[in-house]
This record gives C-alpha cells, structure tokens and sequence, in this order.
C-alpha cells in the first residue's frame, strides 16, 4: 500500500515557475534539473512524465520535496495548477520511478577554498533559494571566479542576477577573500 502525498503549489519570484511541495522526500540532498524532455530520458521518469502530459512545461526542476515546473510564457497558471497537482499525488502514490537508477549524484573532489564555497553556499544560500523553488550548485573555483548553476526557477528568473551578484557574490567575497567574483552557468 502507497503512502498517502498531498501537493500544493507555491508561486515562485520567476513568474513562469510554480514550485509543487510533496508532504513527502522525493529527492533527499540532491537536484536534478530539465530544460527539455530530451535531456529527462533515461535520467528521470518523472519529469518525462511531466513533459508528455503537459507539452506547455519547459523545465522540471526536482529537490528534495517539490518539483519546480516552468511553463512556456504564453501559458498561463490559472487553469493548469490544479491538474498538475493531482499529476503528481498520483504519479507518486502509485511508487512510480522518480530518479532512474543510473543517475550518478556524487560530487566531484574539491580543495579546502571550494570546500568552504560549497559549505557557504549549502549553509547560507540553499535554503533561501530553494524556499522560491529553485536550487543553487557549486560548479568551480578558478582563479577567484566562482561559478554556480542556478537551477529550477531560478533558471531564467528577473531577480537571479540581482540574487546573484548582491547576495550570493557580496557574501562569498566577505568569507572567502579568494573570491573575486560570482557567475552563474545554465546547466
């Protein structure tokens, strides 16, 4: 017998995203991100899913217990949140693969500067972006230029450059003397 899952959806700062929150763990410590149906195959049934019920969705975005969808911008909410809503219970009461078993989710190794990087961000940044549906990762360190992949809503949000440059960037450089500056990298 499945769990019982409730979602509701949460607007997001992008107005193309909605953030579904599951009464449930999806995708405990990690993220996965799709910008194409193409790029879920083989990684994620679930947002394969997504993508064929709802050919509007232009990303699918799945941490730890919500589901970020962007939409198309001629698309509007109003009518699809509902239906998406009940995608999801059903597709996750019924125990269905989320995340295929081949998917590889292990960092990579790093030194003590990227260390304290991704402590910072992990620690500081994570849980505010993630509360607007979205998801931060560190990808480098290279002479004192740190680069980040904005994901979910995020991706493609007005407010991420200034997110990125006032809050993350001010913050790394006041901890981390090392950092020179902050960009970000679609994935």
């Amino acid at each position: 017998m499945s769990d019982f899952v409730t979602v509701y959806a949460e607007a997001t700062p992008n107005p193309d995203s909605m953030k579904f929150v599951v009464s449930k763990m999806i995708l405990p410590n990690d993220s996965v991100d799709y910008r194409t149906k193409e790029k879920a195959e083989g990684n994620s049934p679930l947002a394969v899913a997504i993508f064929n019920e709802y050919p509007f969705a232009n990303g699918v975005f799945i941490m730890n217990n919500f589901i970020s969808i962007t939409k198309l911008p001629d698309v509007q909410w109003v009518e699809h949140i509902s239906p998406i809503r009940e995608f999801i219970k059903t597709y996750l009461e019924s125990e269905k693969e989320i995340i295929s078993a081949n998917k590889n989710l292990t960092p990579e190794e790093e030194g003590e500067i990227e260390a304290k990087i991704r402590k910072l961000l992990d620690e500081h940044v994570k849980p505010a972006v993630e509360m607007d549906g979205g998801a931060i990762s560190f990808k480098s360190f290279k002479e004192g230029v740190v680069t980040v992949v904005m994901k979910g809503s995020c991706s493609g949000c007005p407010s991420s450059t200034f997110t990125l440059k006032a809050g993350i960037e001010n913050l790394l450089k006041r901890m981390v003397p090392q950092v020179k500056t902050v960009e970000a990298e679609a994935e």
